[in-house]
């Protein structure tokens, strides 16, 4: 894995990506706490999380970092697709809600990010040490 996780390219994106989803939950921040306050404390954790793990990413990619990106771009992409079918506790209002625009955005960035781990981890190494 060592060539394609230090990919400086797919690191940057993948640091970017990360930094795309913080965004994008801040954005929907203020309404989550309003509407169910936990969800908000989630964003919250996620953003923090997404932010670190972008910083670790961008320093150096290793096996560890690259999960940790991938876990942060899959939990929120579990968390949209069952706020949009069985709904969470106390939050339900959402069910369905497949096109609202902050959400297709997070679905894009966290979709990427997801492709970029799975590149680091599966694509071979090409031993040219980029």
């Amino acid at each position: 894995m060592a060539d394609r996780a230090q990919n400086p390219v797919r690191r940057t994106l993948a640091a970017v990506a990360l930094c795309g989803v913080a965004l994008i939950h801040l954005l929907d921040l203020p309404g989550q706490l309003k509407e169910t306050f936990y969800l908000g404390v989630l964003f919250i954790a996620l953003i923090i999380a997404a932010l670190l793990a972008a910083e670790l990413l961008a320093r150096r990619g290793t096996p560890l970092r690259w999960a940790a990106a991938g876990t942060v771009a899959a939990s929120p992409l579990i968390g949209y697709v069952l706020s949009r079918t069985t709904g969470l506790p106390d939050s339900n209002g959402d069910i369905g809600n497949w096109l609202e625009p902050l959400g297709l955005a997070s679905l894009f960035v966290e979709g990427t990010l997801v492709l970029l781990v799975i590149l680091a981890f599966t694509e071979p190494d090409t031993g040219t040490g980029s």
